[in-house]
């Protein structure tokens, strides 16, 4: 990687990181130790929820709370086809089927409106993913959800940090699950969790996460019983040392994202061909992602020119996500064809994220914005 490359996102570790990891590593306590619960009860505390369960990573979460809510063969789970993979790869290695739905225009979110046409009586939950770092409709969703009575398993990833009508996403949900691969808002290199306000779902992940081993000392301080199946998904204590260290400098690293998210859309929203993210006037995004559409009646090339023109100046560009039901699996196993989703479709055709992430400075920025303008200008 060359030295002037600019990536769309990157982690950002400095000293006090460092020194909290290195704590951990000479106390003894490396897995299953005391500061996973501190991590656990900091974010649950910010995020106005009772229950956090840290687990390895931001999949091993979903997985976690597929697995609480019983989703498994035969099982519908409704969900967006503008989502990474591990959201619906792991309904479909459950035996169950991704329901897709198509997105809004302006959030990228789940459209709710034709929800309730995808609801059949194999329908068991709903998984809405807040795009980008803006929350969705969650008051529709979860009134619907109520309606069939359905689970909703809010995939968080992206958000954490993000409000929605004045409360912290993390508590709104039945289960609502965050990442903290090193691209998200806070990182444990690898990590996630799962956040619920349900005593019982808090009890399933626990063992879960443990291979569902139950200790019964009254038998003896070796025995244990394991009445369902469980996997490894613990996270270490280091991990959670680094997390509780990012955590606390989580106000300092959103503030830095809406500051760049300020400059890029003051120059870019006066740009013929470039569409900039919305954001309602109901939400605060963490922003997660910075999205540019490109207006193809206005630009003379293909998105893919850009993407590589971009690539060849050293701005990191990426593109999130191409969407699932086009994927190879999803079209043979369950039958989904190009044109299902039209919305979605356009959207990829047209979309690229664009650098952002905490460490960036002002000349990167202002270098991104540079380069942009420059290619675009280049094919209008």
């Amino acid at each position: 990687m060359k030295s002037d490359f600019i990536p769309y996102g990157r982690q950002y570790i400095d000293n006090k990181d460092i020194d909290e990891i290195v704590k951990i590593l000479k106390s003894g306590w490396l897995v299953q130790g005391p500061k996973i619960e501190e991590f656990e009860k900091a974010v649950a505390k910010y995020c106005n929820a009772k229950y956090a369960v840290a687990v390895s990573s931001g999949t091993a979460a979903l997985h976690a709370a597929y697995f609480a809510a019983k989703i498994g063969f035969g099982d519908e789970v409704i969900i967006s086809s503008l989502n990474f993979a591990a959201a619906s790869n792991i309904i479909a290695i459950l035996g169950g089927r991704p329901v897709f739905v198509d997105i809004q225009k302006d959030t990228l979110n789940m459209e709710f409106k034709n929800l309730e046409k995808k609801i059949t009586k194999k329908t068991k939950a709903i998984v809405p993913v807040d795009f980008a770092g803006h929350p969705c409709d969650l008051d529709e969703i979860m009134r619907i959800a109520k309606k069939y009575n359905l689970l909703v398993i809010e995939d968080a990833a992206h958000s954490l940090g993000s409000e929605y009508r004045g409360c912290r996403i993390g508590s709104i949900a039945d289960m609502t699950i965050f990442s903290f691969h090193p691209v998200k808002l806070i990182t444990t290199g690898e990590g996630g969790m799962i956040l619920t306000n349900n005593k019982k779902f808090y009890e399933k992940l626990k063992k879960f996460r443990h291979h569902s081993i139950v200790k019964k000392p009254k038998k003896g301080g070796w025995y244990y019983e394991i009445e369902e199946p469980g996997l490894n998904m613990r996270i270490t204590d280091f991990q959670c040392a680094l997390g509780l260290s990012q955590f606390n400098k989580m106000k300092e690293f959103i503030k830095r994202r809406k500051d760049i998210v300020a400059e890029y859309n003051d120059t870019f929203k006066n740009i013929n061909g470039i569409i900039i993210p919305s954001e309602r006037e109901y939400i605060k995004s963490s922003y997660h992602l910075y999205i540019i559409q490109l207006d193809f009646n206005i630009i003379k090339t293909s998105r893919k020119k850009i993407f590589e023109e971009l690539q060849k100046r050293n701005i990191g560009v990426q593109v999130h996500y191409i969407p699932l039901h086009l994927q190879p699996f999803y079209r043979k196993k369950f039958g989904y064809r190009k044109g299902d989703f039209p919305v979605v479709e356009n959207y990829y055709k047209r979309a690229i994220t664009l650098p952002l992430f905490p460490k960036m400075t002002g000349t990167q920025t202002r270098r991104v914005i540079k380069t942009v303008k420059e290619v675009i200008s280049g094919y209008m």
